[in-house]
């Protein structure tokens, strides 16, 4: 390469005008060439990774290529070398390797040691991931709440209650950490998932009493468990809260109560909570459709139904699989082979195909009330779908135009 001296030269004396461009395409060229060779050098490197098999092989790719800038900032790689190696049980390479970067200049970057962490977790290699967490000051790495979080969602996986609560209560005060809300919700789902609720309620009240203000999450998160459990009254309760304390439900907090109000039979409730959505400024999804469509069903509504359907289009909306498969599912349950057919039809046209059973359900009600050249056409459709059908699938759906 030329020195910015040469080249200060070179830009100086008009005498030399043809020897300075041919001197700097000269440099170009080098450059481009340069460039090549490290794509050359370095690409190979991720397709070598992702190409191997044997873990052994695969470990030692990796390893003689730790230090390669590319395969170390490149966290699809790591990924999935730490996933494969797990997944032939060689957990002393997957240490290795990963002790070994923590060496590296990058390892007094809090980011690049929460993917460490991480990736121990994805391995189900908790110590390792707590040592990490613990050990981070080694490496001239900051802790903040986001190393904290890290190592909080990989420990809330071992289900040990006492061990995330001795986290979340000491760790923050050891290291001068102040939790965030993000830490609140993880230890809120945890609780949720293992279906302590009241464990969960009451975090959520001690958070909020040492200035943690929960946020339409937390309640989400809760008001959704307490519905599950069958507990309405509680998570009636906590919805009210939710609005006394100024936390305005969002989309998923509306899907979640919904979906409560379907499961139960409650159409009307559910179809006027769409309505105060509107009036929220919540803009509704389609799965917010699809659950009261499904509602007015359970409820033998299907006027309901097309009403709700009619709003559903005069809003931009298109259906969905989902949508889709819901309409086409109960109108066979409901008797409706006709319309149906139709909906079915216009479903498989845009590649959205309804599951096998609402398939073979269609099929066989065509067929037995003499709407054989319907059945047929859905049998054309369905030989075109991409990927298509395995053939066993196939002749169970072929062998009910076979034998009604």
């Amino acid at each position: 390469m030329l020195t910015l001296q040469i080249v200060r030269r070179f830009c100086a004396a008009s005498t030399f005008t043809s020897a300075k461009n041919a001197v700097l395409c000269n440099g170009r060229n080098n450059v481009l060439k340069n460039s090549r060779n490290l794509l050359n050098v370095d690409q190979p490197v991720l397709f070598k990774l992702k190409k191997e098999r044997d873990p052994e092989k695969l470990f030692n790719l990796f390893k003689l290529n730790a230090n390669n800038k590319v395969l170390v900032e490149n966290r699809f790689a790591f990924e999935d070398t730490v996933g494969r190696l797990a997944g032939a049980g060689r957990f002393d390479y997957i240490e290795c390797l990963l002790e070994q970067q923590k060496a590296l200049p990058q390892g007094r970057r809090e980011g690049f040691v929460i993917r460490i962490i991480m990736l121990y977790g994805k391995a189900g290699m908790m110590r390792h991931a707590l040592n990490t967490f613990f050990d981070m000051h080694l490496y001239g790495c900051r802790r903040t709440v986001k190393s904290f979080n890290a190592t909080l969602m990989i420990l809330t996986k071992s289900r040990d209650i006492n061990m995330i609560e001795s986290f979340l209560r000491d760790v923050p005060m050891r290291f001068e950490i102040a939790i965030d809300l993000m830490s609140l919700n993880i230890v809120v789902n945890t609780f949720c998932e293992m279906l302590i609720l009241d464990k969960a309620y009451m975090l959520m009240v001690e958070a909020e009493k040492s200035g943690l203000c929960p946020d339409v999450v937390t309640y989400t998160i809760l008001i959704s468990a307490f519905y599950k459990a069958r507990r309405w009254e509680f998570a009636n309760g906590l919805w009210n809260l939710m609005v006394l304390k100024g936390c305005p439900p969002n989309l998923a907090t509306f899907n979640v109560r919904i979906q409560f109000l379907a499961n139960i039979g409650r159409a009307w409730e559910a179809n006027e909570l769409l309505a105060l959505m509107h009036t929220a400024k919540v803009i509704p999804d389609e799965i917010t459709y699809n659950l009261v469509i499904k509602a007015f069903f359970l409820a033998r509504r299907p006027d309901m139904v097309e009403r709700v359907c009619s709003d559903f289009y005069r809003r931009g909306y298109k259906p969905n699989e989902k949508i889709y498969q819901t309409i086409i599912h109960y109108l066979c349950k409901s008797g409706d082979y006709d319309l149906a057919f139709t909906k079915c039809q216009e479903s498989m046209k845009c590649n959205h195909f309804p599951s096998l059973h609402s398939i073979y359900m269609l099929l066989q009600g065509l067929w037995k009330n003499n709407r054989r050249d319907k059945a047929i056409y859905i049998m054309t459709l369905v030989r075109k779908r991409v990927p298509p059908y395995k053939k066993d699938q196939l002749q169970a759906m072929q062998s009910i135009l076979s034998y009604g």
